[in-house]
């Protein structure tokens, strides 16, 4: 008799250990918007340094209120004039499909500054319906019910 395995189960999960020890060193490389917005929205000093990782270009159609523009391909030039080592950054770029914010963290995880990426990016934070600034100004747009939660208190997760 021969047994049907499903495309999930086909490669077994991890025993709960090793996938503990995964989860775990996976939330100390990576973020969210939504954390992201919390620590920023509590005022005061949220204990990272926010860091937008792309072009003038794409900084000028909108980015996060409170981030510093340092694109990646300026970090190594950049980074020791603006950024503290005993503080953490967090990049981010334009969104899941863009790795800027990956290289940028890379780039200055290699120079010594504890990193993290902010999963999402910017396409993420404006798709949550949080602020975000331009050169004209603040905007905000409506948050996409695919990926924002109709309670904002209550995301699900």
């Amino acid at each position: 008799m021969t047994t049907t395995v499903n495309p999930v189960l086909r490669v077994a999960p991890a025993a709960p250990a090793e996938a503990a020890a995964h989860f775990r060193a996976g939330l100390a490389f990576h973020t969210d918007v939504s954390d992201v917005a919390t620590a920023l929205a509590a005022g005061g000093d949220p204990g990272f340094v926010l860091v937008d990782a792309r072009s003038t270009e794409a900084w000028d159609q909108g980015h996060v209120p409170g981030a510093l523009h340092l694109p990646t391909a300026l970090v190594p030039e950049l980074a020791g004039q603006l950024l503290d080592r005993t503080v953490p950054v967090v990049t981010y770029c334009w969104g899941p499909g863009c790795n800027g914010a990956a290289r940028a963290a890379l780039a200055l995880a290699e120079l010594g500054y504890q990193v993290k990426e902010m999963l999402g990016g910017f396409e993420y934070w404006v798709r949550e319906g949080l602020a975000f600034e331009t050169w004209q100004g603040r905007e905000r747009r409506a948050p996409d019910p695919l990926t924002a939660p109709v309670n904002a208190d209550d995301c699900g997760c």
